[in-house]
């Protein structure tokens, strides 16, 4: 009772110096606002709502069951989750935050996963996607592709180690863990899907109607924790408590020798991921070795923002949050001791020698390149792709409106 009157306290509190925040800086806020409501517009929008909306269906049909059965040999000794988790890992990885879970939390109110295993999936499959790291961080923040290579291969190896970490967490209940191993695991892959699409008999314009309502209303909610978190982060620099939360920060790096500048980019990072290693690759003074196990950390760490909207997510799902946050630390660590650990036989010895080599391929990523013209593209492509999907979940909620008064 006394933890829940102090938590009341708090959260009083802190609401009400934002909002005394928000009248004291007006135009900082709408800038802040603007600049997220930019990025949500442009880019987090149309990447993200054809993987929602594939996915969707793709559950719906029982694509996702023929895949989870297939895997099942894979995941369950790895990860100790279900073989449907290896979906949610690809399409995680693929799209970026917060799909992850947002698939794993669909899987669960569909049945497919556990609380123990849901908690489990959701602390691996959330990552940054290739794109992002390779376009927007290594080529636009550090004008560097082939610095892309490590940040990508720490994220991605910090990601397995923290999916093998978290099969240890929990005791397993329920039905999954005594699951009979199937012999003939093709035929039984088909036969799952065929039950399930038959379980599911929705029309397909239904589906794909319910699918586009279902990801533009966590999209619209994703919109709204990335406005709120880019003023938040601009008030608290405006108000100098990042400044003092630096100066904390830099007896910390002090003890690993990394530079002190390093500390306001730590510090926004750690609210937006975007921003801090935006910050980070501006830092003059910082080694580029310092700089990269810095932005390792911020990506895996992924920030409070994209936090905030996984908590939202997960809560819908009856999915707890703690240890995805816990898997997030971890993750920050261990790609960061991987940033360290492959720069010299990676970076160095490939790219940093008189004679470089193209074994670690990075051309698509270059400036000029079809992928980074792609990325340039898409950003350009962004509003319009955002104004007509809004508008078409627009007509399709006035048409269920229409037909439930009727």
């Amino acid at each position: 009772m006394f933890r829940s009157k102090v938590k009341t306290i708090v959260l009083s509190i802190f609401i009400t110096i934002l909002a005394a925040s928000l009248i004291s800086f007006p135009k900082e806020s709408l800038e802040a606002s603007v600049r997220g409501l930019k990025m949500w517009w442009e880019i987090v929008f149309p990447s993200l709502l054809p993987f929602f909306i594939v996915s969707e269906v793709l559950i719906g049909f029982g694509v996702v069951k023929f895949i989870g059965v297939l895997l099942e040999p894979l995941m369950r000794p790895v990860f100790r989750v279900p073989g449907v988790g290896g979906f949610v890992w690809a399409m995680g990885m693929a799209s970026g935050f917060p799909a992850g879970a947002k698939f794993t939390a669909r899987l669960r109110q569909e049945g497919q996963l556990t609380q123990i295993e849901a908690e489990r999936l959701v602390s691996f499959t959330n990552s940054s996607n290739p794109l992002f790291i390779f376009g927007a961080v290594a080529v636009g923040f550090f004008n560097n592709a082939k610095l892309g290579i490590i940040l990508a291969l720490a994220h991605y190896l910090g990601n397995i180690c923290v999916g093998i970490i978290m099969r240890f967490y929990g005791k397993d209940k329920g039905r999954h863990q005594d699951e009979p191993k199937r012999k003939f695991i093709i035929r039984s892959a088909f036969s799952t899907l065929h039950r399930t699409r038959l379980k599911d008999n929705r029309p397909i314009g239904k589906m794909l109607g319910d699918a586009v309502n279902s990801s533009i209303q966590t999209l619209l909610m994703i919109g709204g924790f990335i406005i709120l978190f880019s003023v938040i982060n601009t008030l608290l620099y405006h108000l100098h408590i990042t400044a003092i939360l630096a100066k904390a920060v830099e007896m910390l790096l002090s003890v690993f020798s990394f530079t002190e500048n390093l500390s306001i980019p730590l510090i926004s990072g750690i609210f937006e991921l975007t921003l801090g290693s935006k910050l980070t690759s501006q830092v003059q003074d910082a080694p580029l070795l310092q700089q990269t196990m810095m932005v390792s950390f911020i990506l895996a760490f992924s920030g409070f923002s994209v936090q905030a909207q996984v908590a939202s997510i997960l809560a819908q799902a009856n999915i707890r949050f703690q240890p995805f946050f816990i898997a997030r630390i971890i993750h920050g660590i261990l790609a960061s001791i991987f940033a360290y650990l492959l720069w010299k036989p990676v970076y160095l010895r490939f790219y940093q020698t008189d004679h470089p080599t193209s074994a670690v391929p990075v051309g698509f990523f270059e400036k000029g390149s079809w992928v980074h013209s792609f990325y340039e593209r898409m950003i350009e492509a962004g509003p319009i792709i955002t104004i007509f999907s809004l508008a078409l979940y627009t007509v399709i909620l006035f048409f269920r409106l229409q037909r439930n008064r009727t």
